[in-house]
């Protein structure tokens, strides 16, 4: 049960469509990848503009997919963002790439002149991630990757809604499009299959690759095996993955795509809330709205103004804590986590703007199923400890202090 006097960093939006839909699928006799995900897939195909769409069970799948169909392995570099989940990173390194860092605008994002200066004889991709759903410069990338032979693969696990311009991740179009998106359907993501993710590609020999790489390296489905000698045969053409997602996962993301723009009216909605709110909270910024394309709003992320406040980012998540809003963090930097710690110290992972910002950020509840009422109190909690916790407030009572013991108060 929900405490209700506690406001999640989120809760998925789950109707009676969905639940429907599950039940059916459970009913039919066919649980695994089938009919219903070959229709999401399609249905998100169309979504999107691009030319292919292949379901996996995950954002991660879909990346590590999209690498290895495109021939990334050994000896190459793929230039990516400090500011991400692990599993960016994880990717590259599974298919034996090395990762480097390049450094993050003030909005979090890839800084393009920071891409441009990690390119080396060995970088084969950049690997752009849309943080919190606001759309990365892609016009600059694009430029940079026709420049250098390079191939784009879109980290759009916050992106669904995303758009440059008008353009989705992974969209085909002539101004310039990447070899490859992966989305993320994780239980937090904007439209969930509870697990799961999509990755679409402009390439058809790209998408035969990952369609191939996506089970095993079997040449069939498992539900589209026929052959002359029944369904029953089949071949294994290299070694692949056991990353299908299965009919019972696509019951669930059939109907949430449906939902997805009027989920996401109301996530740009209550962030509008919050930046009006805060916008005269002078020890807080409000993140960026999107002028050139789109917002998905999966997050909203706050940043804190450290100068202005006697406590850090840590105690100001207990306060909010303690006035029933749950809060996260997005994300810590890659530098700071062990398994990167032999890389952290490397000229081309020195990411400064990103190790700066990351002290600075909260990422406030932001989900269809809040009311106008919690938001406003998300806000307002926001201020009410700002304002307690304000070095103007702290400075003003050490002077009232001082001018008292002055006169002789005690």
């Amino acid at each position: 049960m929900w405490d209700r006097k506690f406001i999640p960093f989120h809760r998925p939006s789950i109707g009676e469509e969905e639940i429907t839909e599950v039940v059916e699928t459970l009913r039919s006799g066919w649980l695994t990848t089938g009919e219903r995900t070959a229709r999401f897939e399609q249905q998100f195909q169309n979504y999107i503009g691009a030319r292919h769409a292949l379901a996996v069970n995950s954002c991660t799948a879909g990346l590590h997919l999209a690498l290895a169909a495109l021939g990334i392995g050994a000896g190459d570099e793929v230039i990516t963002t400090p500011l991400t989940f692990c599993a960016t990173i994880n990717t590259i390194l599974h298919v034996g790439a090395e990762p480097v860092l390049a450094d993050v605008l003030p909005d979090g994002n890839i800084d393009p002149e920071s891409i441009a200066q990690r390119i080396t004889p060995r970088t084969r991709g950049i690997l752009p991630v849309h943080l919190g759903g606001l759309p990365c410069r892609m016009d600059q990338i694009y430029q940079l990757a026709r420049r250098h032979n390079l191939v784009v693969i879109e980290d759009a696990a916050h992106a669904t809604e995303s758009r440059f311009g008008k353009q989705a991740p992974g969209a085909e179009s002539p101004a310039g499009s990447s070899d490859a998106a992966a989305f993320s359907f994780y239980a937090t993501k904007n439209m969930t299959t509870a697990e799961g993710g999509m990755v679409v590609t402009n390439r058809p020999e790209v998408a035969d690759r990952m369609r191939v790489l996506c089970l095993h390296g079997i040449s069939k489905d498992a539900w589209n095996r026929y052959s002359e000698k029944g369904n029953w045969y089949y071949e294994v053409l290299e070694p692949g993955f056991k990353y299908n997602l299965s009919d019972v996962q696509s019951a669930i993301g059939i109907h949430q795509l449906a939902k997805v723009e009027r989920f996401h009216a109301l996530r740009a909605a209550y962030s509008g809330i919050y930046s009006r709110r805060l916008a005269d909270c002078e020890e807080v910024e409000t993140p960026p709205d999107c002028s050139y394309g789109r917002h998905a709003w999966h997050l909203y992320t706050l940043r804190l103004r450290p100068e202005t406040l006697a406590i850090g980012r840590d105690e100001f998540i207990v306060e909010l804590r303690n006035r029933g809003v749950g809060t996260s963090v997005h994300f810590i930097p890659i530098p700071l986590h062990p398994f990167f710690r032999s890389r952290a110290e490397l000229p081309q992972n020195q990411c400064p703007a990103a190790m700066a910002l990351y002290p600075r950020l909260i990422s406030l509840p932001l989900y269809p199923g809040m009311s106008i009422d919690q938001v406003i109190h998300v806000a307002d909690s926001v201020k009410e400890i700002a304002a307690a916790k304000s070095r103007r407030r702290t400075v003003a009572a050490g002077a009232l202090d001082t001018t008292q013991a002055n006169h002789g108060i005690q």
